[in-house]
């Protein structure tokens, strides 16, 4: 995707009970500046808003008994289809533990959409025919339970948006961070250089480039090996880290 001036390159609409949880977002960080620059298109959508009940309520108790309540379906249907009206062509995800577990990978999957629609239930969930009738996707963010989608689907949209063009400043940041290439990231050092008896590593301030990411890619393996080796397991390994893996296995015996 390339940037034009003030041209969008992604845009979310969030059906949620919670819209003031998403100035989390809008007004912080990366994401916040991503979408001042409108980068980035944020809008939100309240059920609450499209009820006929008369004190807005959205839940009910579920048929053949049970815990909890669920979000019914005239809110979510009306509201879904009404985001749907404005963003044409989007793919409605609803945010839910049965659903794609996210990872460094298929973040990419969701880039691609460039249009989405998350919708966040509440309470024990929601009514089985929204599923059934307007939902494309379903993805979850870990194998837990979380009160709302809302946290989901501001993980998601942060996940996402770090690598559209202008979020980030530079790409060098995005690849080498933990994930990237399934390896985990190295140890990182700021100024000053002692502090509390603590000191940088001295390959760091040696102005040696080479050396420096010979270093920092020996460390890499040797965390990924320590901390997740399964990470390794996906990897296809180049020559260099091939031999830098096996004399750390042979370092652990």
């Amino acid at each position: 995707m390339k940037k034009k001036d003030n041209q969008t390159l992604i845009s979310f609409y969030i059906i949620t009970i919670f819209p003031e949880m998403f100035t989390s977002i809008s007004n912080y960080g990366v994401t916040g500046k991503a979408i001042q620059k409108k980068i980035i298109k944020l809008s939100l959508l309240n059920p609450r808003d499209f009820t006929k009940h008369k004190y807005k309520s959205v839940d009910d108790r579920p048929y053949g008994g049970g815990p909890g309540m669920l979000m019914t379906v005239q809110p979510l249907y009306l509201s879904i289809k009404h985001a749907k009206s404005l963003l044409q062509d989007a793919t409605v995800i609803y945010l839910s533990p049965q659903g794609v577990k996210l990872n460094q990978s298929n973040i990419f999957q969701l880039i691609q959409k460039k249009k989405i629609i998350f919708v966040c239930g509440r309470y024990e969930g929601i009514d089985q025919r929204i599923i059934d009738s307007l939902i494309d996707e379903e993805w979850s963010i870990g194998d837990y339970i979380l009160t709302g989608g809302e946290l989901a689907a501001m993980v998601i949209i942060d996940s996402i948006s770090r690598f559209i063009p202008g979020v980030i400043k530079t790409k060098k940041s995005l690849e080498r961070e933990s994930f990237y290439d399934n390896l985990l990231d190295y140890p990182n050092y700021t100024r000053p250089r002692k502090i509390y008896n603590m000191t940088v590593p001295e390959i760091l301030l040696s102005g040696d480039h080479d050396k420096i990411r010979s270093w920092r890619l020996k460390k890499s393996i040797e965390i990924t090996l320590e901390k997740r080796p399964d990470l390794l397991e996906k990897k296809t390994l180049q020559k260099e880290e091939k031999i830098i893996l096996n004399a750390c296995k042979k370092n652990k015996k």
